[in-house]
């Protein structure tokens, strides 16, 4: 990994700037409301990872809240590719926010607002998961959130909160929890791997964000003989299943060893889920 130059560079409605001269003013909505919307890609050897699959999320999200596009795919990945030459990156993610404007503070919203757009990147590791030897461990959690967590709005009050709660009991990640059925993690994909052999995920709804790297996953299992089933599973098939892990563009595949202390397995990183993420890996510098 490339740590970032100094100053650390940030984008900010078409200027490049560093951080510490970039201002967005009070009354932005994203800032007042959460009416905004962002998206977050990994990078690696410098390379982009699914990043049309995250533009197009990207678009399709503000299209949900009637936030126009400001840019293109061309456009977003020209910006991109400036802010991780001037930043050095190698390694890292590069996140974009968009949020409806700037306006006094008002519930409703004109229709002529112009976008505020801010884009910055963090070095950190990506490949060499410092957590990946041992596995993650994992909560649940009441979910808390509104009903359209299909669009991956900026609004994360929950999730902030079910990744502290997570923290505070010296775990990795939080699985969401309704009616006794997994969502969701706090910033991830689900899924468990049953006695049986069949890898087990939550079918696409208003229910969960559709994950990038979850399209990606289930696209390398197809297309090395395995078996997938897009279902609902419990708690309690959760913790008894023969593996489990989370997905998503930070940590990529993530092998979990427990769920609310009770052992997954053997209580040691799966093999299914340890293979998957190398496929990932592997298609992505193919490129």
């Amino acid at each position: 990994m490339t740590a970032t130059t100094s100053p650390r560079i940030v984008y900010l409605n078409g200027t490049f700037l560093p951080i510490e001269e970039a201002r967005i003013p009070v009354m932005d909505r994203g800032f007042l409301f959460g009416d905004g919307i962002y998206e977050v890609t990994a990078v690696l050897d410098g390379r982009f990872a699914d990043n049309e699959a995250h533009l197009r999320r990207l678009d399709r999200s503000l299209g949900e809240i009637g936030i126009p596009n400001p840019h293109t795919v061309a456009e977003w990945t020209a910006i991109q590719n400036e802010l991780v030459a001037r930043n050095n990156l190698t390694e890292g993610l590069i996140y974009i926010e968009v949020t409806r404007g700037v306006q006094e503070r008002d519930f409703a919203y004109p229709a002529n607002l112009a976008p505020t757009v801010v884009m910055f990147t963090q070095a950190k590791p990506v490949r060499a998961n410092a957590g990946l030897a041992k596995g993650a461990s994992v909560i649940t959690v009441p979910d808390l959130r509104w009903a359209r967590r299909d669009i991956k709005s900026v609004a994360l009050l929950a999730q902030v909160l079910a990744k502290q709660a997570a923290v505070n009991a010296g775990a990795n990640e939080a699985w969401m929890v309704q009616d006794g059925v997994v969502t969701e993690g706090a910033s991830s994909t689900a899924f468990i791997v049953t006695e049986a052999g069949e890898l087990i995920t939550r079918p696409l709804s208003h229910a969960v964000l559709p994950g990038i790297t979850r399209g990606a996953v289930l696209r390398l299992v197809a297309g090395n003989g395995l078996t997938f089933v897009e279902r609902t599973f419990t708690v309690e098939e959760a913790k008894a299943a023969k593996e489990a892990f989370f997905t998503s563009a930070s940590t990529i595949v993530m092998p979990v060893v427990s769920i609310d202390g009770t052992p997954i397995g053997d209580g040691r990183p799966g093999r299914l889920a340890l293979q998957l993420r190398e496929l990932y890996i592997e298609a992505l510098t193919a490129r």
